[in-house]
């Protein structure tokens, strides 16, 4: 998850007005309960005209009053588990942080975010404590005061218990839940206050594609493997923007998973909507993975300087790579973002929803599942073959090495084919999957050799000084690295090529 949000672990109760509060103090590891505290909380809840966010169950809301104010934006993780990132009250009430906007724009995209609702709560806390003192859980008894600011407007009330852990475990909740039901009471079915304060105006929760029967629609694989990925790539989105560790990577891999996925699937849906999808997660994918490429480069290169002694290292060499890679980074960054921030991004996102939605299949979609899922994957494992029969090994050139660059992008498609189907097919596909990201690693650390040979020349040409002999040792290094990787693909490709799936 991007940024430094915490995650916040409670449960909610919906309770009467006069139900008396439980015996707090014999929930497990708990000690004693401290002193009510009273509070005042007074928020206002953010979201689009349409309520993107609370379809996604995210919150995000301007809170006065408490011992927390401030802006709150709360993304679901698991039941009763979200992720909370905040920000500073701020001069501007109606003015969202411009740090919490950009953690929601694949769902908001380029939608105006408005006051939807207006909350009022008071609050009696108690702290559930352990014999240390250390505060385990706060138990909160809330009376809220709910009015709904979209139209039509509605105004209602209620009560409810909340408990959220601090320094406890989940075993405290668990002891929770079995101590609010002997009262008779539950879990709330709502997953937050403005859930319940909108009321009618909530819209459902994110339904998943239905999984795959082997004996079921062939649309169902194709549909479910989709699904997971679009939500992959939301689900990073927010970490590219706060240059979270490997979410650029996470994210590409997500663009490409769908691409890939569409284009061996092509007979299963309207070529036309499928293709330009694919061309444009192909600018995605390229506009934010430049990034990654750099970063790649970057720590391969430090590596192998790392390696070396020290006095075969003449001249400022690390220094120089970390001047060029940290300006190319830049620029890099800049332009993924500005691809994250275009209304051509928001468009793709929204035709993604819309495919899933509303699904463009041809006849043969509705054919059964494994049967006509495996040949599809087939097809894609005899390209593979062809390709690697095709190669000409007997000279390492500049021609093999653009060839060995297809058969991996050919190898990692026959990958996420065989992903997509392990629903259906289990084992045997899961083994198909492993064997072609074998081949995928092994040629991709010879594609990096021959990219970081490329850059070490276009150094070394640019520097005329004493820095000529390391670059030198440096690409000789890179070239046996990239001889190795290739000999270890066809090491691979003789003794475990990919096996095709089976069927009836």
């Amino acid at each position: 998850m991007a940024g430094s949000g915490k995650l916040e672990v409670e449960r909610k109760y919906d309770v009467e007005e006069g139900d008396e509060l439980p015996a707090l103090a014999s929930l497990p590891g708990v000690d004693r309960v401290g002193p009510a505290e009273e509070e005042s909380l007074d928020a206002v809840y953010f979201d689009t005209a349409e309520l993107a966010l609370a379809s996604r169950r995210i919150t995000l809301r301007r809170r006065t009053g408490g011992h927390d104010a401030g802006w709150h934006l709360k993304l679901p993780v698991a039941v009763g588990e979200r992720q909370e990132f905040t920000a500073p009250l701020g001069k501007e009430p109606e003015s969202v942080p411009r740090r919490l906007r950009q953690l929601v724009r694949a769902h908001t995209r380029d939608q105006d975010v408005i006051a939807v609702a207006r909350l009022k709560t008071k609050r009696t806390m108690h702290r559930l404590l352990a014999a240390d003192g250390s505060t385990l859980a706060e138990f909160s008894d809330d009376r809220v005061d709910s009015q709904a600011l979209l139209e039509p407007q509605a105004h209602t009330t209620w009560r409810e218990w909340e408990i959220e852990l601090i320094d406890g475990t989940k075993r405290l909740l668990k002891g929770a839940d079995a101590l609010v039901a002997e009262t008779g009471r539950e879990p709330s079915a709502l997953p937050s206050k403005l859930a319940r304060g909108l009321g009618g105006q909530c819209p459902p929760g994110r339904t998943a594609s239905p999984g795959p029967e082997p004996e079921g629609p062939a649309s169902a694989v194709l549909l479910s493997y989709l699904d997971q990925q679009v939500e992959a790539l939301k689900r990073h989105d927010p970490g590219v923007r706060a240059n979270a560790p490997d979410a650029v990577h996470q994210l590409r891999v997500a663009a490409r998973r769908i691409r890939s996925v569409l284009a061996t699937f092509r007979k299963l849906t309207d070529t036309g909507a499928a293709g330009s999808l694919r061309s444009e997660l192909q600018w995605l994918a390229g506009s934010v993975g430049e990034a990654r490429d750099n970063e790649v480069m970057r720590a391969r290169l430090l590596e192998l300087i790392g390696a070396e002694p020290p006095e075969l290292l003449l001249g400022p060499v690390a220094q120089q790579i970390e001047d060029y890679l940290g300006a190319v980074a830049h620029d890099a960054r800049a332009k993924g973002l500005a691809a994250l921030n275009s209304a051509r991004y928001f468009r793709l996102l929204d035709a993604l929803d819309a495919f899933l939605a509303d699904p463009p299949l041809s006849e043969t979609a509705s054919k059964e599942a494994m049967r006509t899922v495996g040949r599809l994957v087939s097809k894609e494992r005899k390209r593979l073959t062809r390709e690697v029969a095709a190669l000409d090994v007997d000279h390492a050139s500049p021609a093999l090495n653009a060839e060995l660059h297809d058969v991996r992008k050919r190898a990692k498609r026959l990958r996420y084919a065989a992903e997509a189907s392990a629903p259906i097919f289990g084992k045997p596909a899961t083994a198909l999957a492993r064997a072609a990201e074998e081949i995928q690693e092994s040629l991709g650390d010879h594609h990096d050799s021959v990219v970081t040979r490329d850059l070490l020349r276009q150094l070394a040409s640019d520097d005329a000084g004493a820095n000529a002999f390391t670059y030198g040792r440096l690409h000789a290094l890179e070239q046996q690295s990239g001889e190795d990787a290739r000999e270890r693909f066809f090491r691979t490709w003789r003794t475990s090529p990919p096996e095709p799936l089976r069927w009836k």
